[in-house]
């Protein structure tokens, strides 16, 4: 699997989640889940109770991350994911999170 540092591979999505997200660990578990993935971007709660992603990677990795989006952590519910694509930042190496 290549890893996000590859710039050739990279691609990059937006993901807007909503349901019960804030509060229950879902950007702690996000940055995990990029972490395992080896996906770079960040994570942050919105004023609206959502949660925003940016993540940039392989298709296949990122098709990962949107699957486990879905899911969440156990105490999370998720009645959403909105996907839209996005412009790869150049250079963007790590996965952080954002407002913690």
């Amino acid at each position: 699997m290549a890893s996000a540092k590859d710039q050739s591979f990279a691609h990059a999505r937006r993901y807007l989640v909503r349901g019960r997200v804030q509060g229950v660990g879902f950007r702690w578990f996000v940055e995990r889940e990029a972490h395992i993935l080896q996906i770079a971007g960040w994570v942050r709660n919105n004023s609206d109770s959502t949660v925003e992603v940016f993540a940039q990677g392989t298709s296949e990795q990122l098709t990962g991350l949107r699957s486990r989006l879905q899911e969440g952590p156990r105490a999370s519910r998720v009645d959403d994911v909105e996907v839209s694509e996005a412009e790869p930042i150049p250079g963007l190496t790590s996965f952080q999170i954002g407002g913690a």
